[in-house]
């Protein structure tokens, strides 16, 4: 839709009607906290194998906080055996190790280490750190058919997904790991920089690395020996590596077309996640005499809702939301959350260290301001559930997204966009106020207002 359409849109459902909010009060489920709270939830859900649970934002208490609730009754009621996270790859299976019983990490804390990129909070917060104990624990319980494993689909771990096909390649195949560290020597020039490599690649100062990571990823593919095969650990070990390999040529595009646009850089990125989530279905799934693995995926709402109901799609752009629904159809289900105001875990630039900001209240005309305006705080909706609420929600609105940097003085420019809700998520979960999250190493500017309310001049008054 073009611009002017969009602005002329957003000025036409500006204020909430009243049939609206009575619309959206008859659908509703309230969250109260109680144990039943999303058992109309995990019925909407039924058999999919793909259950997709997003976040408006990566620092938001109640959104882990209850991203772990649904995933437990999943694991527990439901049978799924494995979650996915917006994060890097090798740092995740450091955690899957952990969580599986077969690493000398001796607690959570410790498993969570290698999180050492920005935005280390991310995955290193009390949230995340509590459920990883829990799922450890569940699974010393049940058989290895059953146990569930923690995985990374994104892709910015180039220099050290590098590093763990050789590693992996000096233990059981010294020729070929010669012959790998050979090619891989091709980004020695950079200096492990990724942005550097890509900036020299895109403009021609330096020759690009593609073939070789491509050759690369190639010999990785070959069958697995029979013997290891067998065996499970070492055949989880060498999928590991093999999808290092694969992350290593899809990160070599990626920092290659960061510097033609957003949209190519983004599309890559996504669909690298979406190779990820395939390729760990296929190889979780070997074996199994009848269901495929039923898979839980943690990301943002603008990552997994669909794509192509908002104003991203309109840009060109696609995620792995509305690849999952193409490929999978009703296999995949999308959850997205939302919240009003409260405060947030964030960054105000790039690399800097965590700050508790306040949340300004959702813009007027927004879903988060419709969603505050039906006077409940806290509840669910089921948007594929009556006919009635996929009209009522249809009308193109503003949504807010705060990623790890939030920037209120530019707050529309920098965290709203376009989308029709009832295409974008199968279900929706609103808290009118949410607190930030609490990283398991705080820093001094988050502990600057420990304990209290935020002052009004805060972030622009430090």
């Amino acid at each position: 839709m073009p611009v002017n359409s969009l602005l002329k849109n957003s000025m036409r459902v500006k204020d909430a009607p009243r049939t609206l909010l009575e619309g959206l009060q008859r659908h509703l489920q309230p969250l109260r906290g109680a144990e039943d709270d999303y058992d109309l939830l995990l019925k909407a859900i039924g058999s999919a194998h793909f259950v997709l649970i997003g976040e408006a934002s990566h620092g938001t208490q109640e959104f882990y906080r209850e991203r772990v609730k649904i995933t437990q009754r999943l694991i527990m009621e439901k049978g799924f055996t494995a979650i996915a996270v917006e994060a890097d790859w090798p740092d995740a299976w450091r955690v899957n190790r952990y969580v599986l019983g077969v690493s000398g990490d001796k607690d959570a804390r410790e498993a969570l280490a290698g999180f050492e990129r920005f935005p280390s909070w991310m995955w290193r917060n009390t949230e995340v750190c509590d459920f990883v104990e829990w799922l450890r624990q569940h699974n010393s319980s049940v058989s290895p058919a059953k146990q569930v494993g923690f995985f990374g689909m994104d892709l910015y771990s180039l220099f050290r997904s590098m590093e763990e096909v050789l590693t992996f390649l000096d233990r059981t195949d010294p020729a070929a790991a010669k012959q790998a560290r050979a090619r891989y020597a091709c980004f020695d020039h950079v200096g492990q920089n990724s942005q550097a490599y890509g900036y020299a690649a895109a403009f021609g100062m330096a020759r690009s690395c593609e073939d070789e990571v491509v050759k690369q990823l190639r010999d990785m593919t070959v069958d697995l020996n029979p013997t290891l095969a067998a065996l499970r650990l070492e055949r989880d070990e060498y999928f590991y590596a093999q999808q290092n390999a694969r992350l290593v040529r899809n990160a070599e595009a990626y920092y290659r077309s960061m510097f033609r646009g957003r949209v190519s850089s983004w599309n890559l990125r996504d669909s690298h996640m979406v190779e990820t989530l395939t390729a760990l279905s296929q190889h979780l799934g070997e074996g199994a005499a009848t269901d495929p693995p039923h898979m839980i995926v943690w990301a943002h709402n603008s990552h997994l809702g669909d794509a192509g109901a908002t104003e991203m799609g309109d840009r060109g752009e696609w995620n792995v939301g509305q690849l999952m629904r193409e490929r999978y159809g009703d296999d995949a289900f999308l959850v997205g959350m939302s919240t009003h105001h409260g405060s947030v875990t964030a960054a105000s630039e790039w690399d800097e260290p965590p700050q508790r900001k306040r949340v300004r209240p959702g813009l007027n005309g927004s879903w988060e301001a419709v969603f505050h305006q039906v006077n409940t705080m806290n509840f669910m909706l089921l948007l594929k559930a009556h006919s009635e609420l996929q009209i009522l929600t249809q009308a193109m609105r503003l949504q807010r997204a705060i990623g790890v940097i939030y920037r209120p003085k530019t707050e529309r420019q920098s965290h709203y966009f376009f989308t029709h809700l009832d295409r974008q998520f199968d279900a929706v979960l609103h808290w009118d106020e949410t607190h930030a999250l609490e990283p398991l190493e705080k820093g001094l500017a988050w502990h600057k207002e420990e304990g209290g309310e935020l002052p009004e001049t805060y972030p622009w008054g430090i």
